[in-house]
This record gives C-alpha cells, sequence and structure tokens, in this order.
C-alpha cells in the first residue's frame, strides 16, 4: 500500500543540534517504508514494489506516488513527528491503574503490587496488553519497550493492534530454573511471531536474579544475538544496599557479569553513579537507559536518571512511562516533558535538556533502546513509516511561537490525530483501526477486579533490595 501525506509541516530530528518543523511537505510512503519527503506538489517518481509488475508512474501534485492504488491523506495544519517510543514500560499494568496509590515504593510492592500479580493469568495479561496497545497508539507511541510476564499474550496483542513491540519475558531467580528456563524459551519463540515483534531476555532486576543467572543469560545473550533488558541501580539506596551487601554497584554487578557485554536496556538508574559511569562508558556502543521520571517523583524515589553524565560517556537515553500502575498513563508526551523538567531541576540549569534534546531522546534516544536505532525514530527516506500526525491548533497550544516547544511542553495524547506503523494506517481521524475500542474498554473493565483482588494472600516476589 501507497499513502501520500500531503501538505504537512515535519519535524526533523537530527543526531545532534536543534530539531526543526519544516513547512509544506509532502511524505510519500511507499509498503513499510518513507520512500521521499519532498516540497507540496513536486512530482515524485516512486520505486517498484515487489508486488508491482510495472513501474509507478510519476505523481503529479496532489497525487499519491502509488498512482491509483494510493491514497491521500491531508495534512494540512498537522504536524508529522516520528512516532515516539516508550522505552520501558510493563503494558499489562494498566489493569491495575490507580490501584496503588501513596504509597512509599517498599509498601507499593509488597503491600500491592506483587500481591496483585499472584493473580495474573494469560487472559488478564492479554486483556490488559490491549487495553496498552489502544491507549499508546492514540497518543502516537508507535513502539513499545515491554519487561513482563505472559509475553507470549502481549505480543499476540500487538500483532493485533499492529503496533511495533520489542518484549521481554521476565524472570525471577527466586522461582527456580524451571521458569528462568521457561521465560528465555518464551523469547525465542517471540522471535517467528512477526516483523514487528522483536524480542529481549528479561531478569527482573540485579536484587532479584543471582549472579548465576545473569552470567548464563549473558551467554545465552551474546550467542543467539539478544539484548538484555531489566532494571539496575533504580533507587540511590538500592545502589547503597548492592555495596553493602555485595561490596559492588548494581552497574559492577552487570559487568562482572557479562551483562554489560551482551548488551543491554536498563529501566531508571536513578542510582547510577559517577564511578559507574567510567565502567558504562566502555560499553556505549551496547547499553542504553530508559529514563521514566513521573514514576520518581511519585514513589519519592529521591532522585532521578543522571542522563547528563550518561550522554557524557556516550550512553544513549529513551523516555518511557513505567507501567500505568504507578505512571498511571502510557502517555509518553506526559514523560518527555517530565523528563525537561525534572532534568533542569536535577542539573539547576534552565538551558538544559532543550527543546531539542528532549525530542530527540522520545524519538531516536527511544529507538536505540528498542533496539531499531537504524528503522525508526526519525522521519527519513528509507526508515520504517512510524508517523504520527499532531493538531496544534488547541486553545492550550496557541499561539504558537515555535512548534518544536508546544509539542515539549503543551501537546496532549488527544492531540494525535492519524498514526501508521510500518506504513499501515492504525489511527485514523482519532479512531483506531485495528482494534475495536468499546470491546477492549468492556473486556477490560470486567476482568480488572479480578487482578487486584488481594484476598489469595501471598506475592510473587518481596522487595528487599
Amino acid at each position: 500500500m501507497s499513502y501520500l501525506i500531503r501538505n504537512v509541516s515535519v519535524l526533523i530530528v537530527p543526531e545532534s543540534g536543534e530539531c526543526r518543523v519544516d513547512e509544506g511537505r509532502d511524505i510519500h510512503v511507499q509498503d513499510d517504508r518513507i520512500a521521499a519527503i519532498t516540497p507540496t506538489g513536486t512530482p515524485f517518481r516512486a520505486a517498484p514494489t515487489a508486488s508491482s509488475a510495472a513501474p509507478t508512474p510519476s505523481a503529479s501534485p496532489g497525487a499519491s506516488p502509488g498512482g491509483a492504488d494510493g491514497e491521500v491523506i491531508d495534512g494540512t495544519g498537522l504536524v508529522a513527528v516520528p512516532g515516539l517510543v516508550n522505552s520501558h514500560t510493563h503494558s499489562p499494568m494498566v489493569m491495575m491503574r490507580g490501584a496503588a496509590e501513596d504509597l512509599s515504593i517498599e509498601d507499593w510492592f509488597n503491600q500491592r503490587i506483587w500481591p496483585m500479580e499472584v493473580n495474573l493469568t494469560p487472559e488478564r495479561v492479554r486483556v490488559g496488553a490491549r487495553l496498552a496497545c489502544a491507549e499508546m497508539l492514540l497518543a502516537g507511541v508507535t513502539t513499545f519497550v515491554d519487561h513482563y510476564f505472559h509475553a507470549d499474550q502481549i505480543a499476540a496483542a500487538a500483532v493485533e493492534s499492529g503496533i511495533r513491540a520489542d518484549l521481554a519475558p521476565t524472570f525471577f531467580s527466586s522461582a527456580g530454573a524451571e521458569a528462568v528456563d521457561a521465560a528465555i524459551a518464551t523469547a525465542r519463540d517471540l522471535r517467528t511471531v512477526g516483523p514487528r515483534v522483536t524480542a529481549s531476555l528479561g531478569p527482573h532486576a540485579t536484587y532479584t536474579v543471582g549472579d548465576d543467572d545473569l552470567r548464563r543469560t549473558a551467554e545465552i545473550a551474546r550467542a543467539e544475538g539478544f539484548r538484555i533488558h531489566l532494571h539496575a541501580a533504580e533507587t540511590d539506596d538500592q545502589t547503597q544496599s548492592s555495596v553493602d551487601r555485595l561490596g559492588v554497584t548494581p552497574v559492577q554487578v552487570l559487568e562482572r557479569t557479562g551483562v554489560l557485554d551482551a548488551g543491554a536496556l536498563i529501566a531508571h538508574g536513578c542510582g547510577i553513579r559517577d564511578a559507574d559511569l567510567r565502567i558504562l562508558g566502555q560499553y556505549a556502543d551496547r547499553v542504553t537507559v530508559a529514563s521514566c521520571p513521573k514514576v520518581y517523583l511519585k514513589l519519592a524515589m529521591g532522585t532521578v536518571t543522571p542522563i547528563k553524565g550518561l550522554q557524557s560517556v556516550g550512553i544513549r537515553i529513551g523516555i518511557g512511562t513505567d507501567g500505568a500502575a504507578v505512571h498511571n498513563t502510557l502517555d509518553v508526551w506526559e514523560a518527555l516533558r517530565m523528563v525537561a523538567l525534572t532534568q533542569k531541576q536535577r542539573e539547576q540549569d534552565a538551558e538544559w535538556m532543550n527543546v531539542s534534546d528532549t525530542l530527540r531522546l522520545a524519538t531516536r534516544g527511544g529507538a536505540a533502546a528498542a533496539g531499531l536505532a537504524d528503522q525508526v525514530g526519525a522521519l527519513e527516506p528509507g526508515r520504517q513509516a512510524d508517523i504520527a500526525l499532531v493538531d496544534l491548533f488547541g486553545p492550550h497550544c496557541r499561539p504558537i511561537h515555535d512548534p518544536r516547544a508546544a509539542l515539549v511542553y503543551s501537546v496532549r495524547s488527544s492531540d494525535v490525530v492519524t498514526v501508521l506503523v510500518a506504513g499501515e494506517v492504525v489511527v485514523r481521524d482519532r479512531r483506531l483501526t485495528t482494534l475495536d475500542l468499546g470491546e477492549v474498554l468492556a473486556e477490560a473493565n470486567d476482568l480488572a477486579h479480578t487482578l487486584v483482588d488481594l484476598s489469595r494472600g501471598g506475592a510473587v516476589q518481596h522487595y528487599a533490595p
């Protein structure tokens, strides 16, 4: 299928330096990729596709590059942005939204979340994942990087909705060798699901997975080409506990077990210390960090991800929401705004984390965190056609002196009008095309109470890092 997104403004996100918005552009989409971005009305000759027996004719102004088989999407008054990437989340936890409020991090885990997760079933995970995919797509999130149980069910929801996903089946060492083996087997199986689903290995954290299991995970990752997605140094208290118990920081644990060498996405990293930066810098070509600042504020975790220090040693950063059980939404617009604000506060520098750098984290940075740095994260010819069209005409965005600032500080998820993933329209005029939202909501409403029920007792794990 071919599309012409006609007369749209385009957010250009370079690898470094200032972003810009180019007005009056046509985006030519051929199959799953961006074929060209041209001034509006410029004739463009699309390359023949594998399914085309004859060359595609040149397009005249107002025509689609796919000729009679193409479709024109009117972009007048809209801004095209690279599809956002949710760099770290636990998507089925939307089913626990609002069920664990005003708690310390210890009580949040031990009194609510891990006791609730005793109730997880494949069906409940699938229902939650469908709701999460719907929420993210409607907000212009085209890729999410997930870390959770029953990942095969999350994959099914991703395929059904059309979103792009990197999935890491979660495991704890306390669950035993059989559970670890099952999680690794699931990751292998996920590689066969479809072109928009990739897989990572998912040990939960350095304080819930022992060194032997981390070493084994790293060995498998190197041998089979997996990345590793895990939590590490989430708070400074966790880091200090690791030093007290083991004599090393969580980052040093990751180094000595081979996780850094294998390649890893580290969730949070708020407790990463200056000495850790020197270690991480040695693996900057294969290690990324996801920052989810709303969570750090809500759980009073003490500090936020040290992005400036990490970037100084070459580590790429993505923006995530974590699970909606603590973030309450899967809204990356909200998360990117909080990254900008909390980083300015952390560094006590109003000029730090400017609008261009913030947008780059939510797009190119997220792409790196998803292991897709050369595929998504920018609107450029040859890249996957993951595109969100955003309406800046709302009163909360007007007047517009700088559209980049509007995207960072003013836009709401409801301002997203149309979304493409791999050249497929998955949201059209603010409505999902792949899922029946009413059905998704009804299914979630029917099952949610069964997941947050604490009457069974027990917990999947105890938080004592």
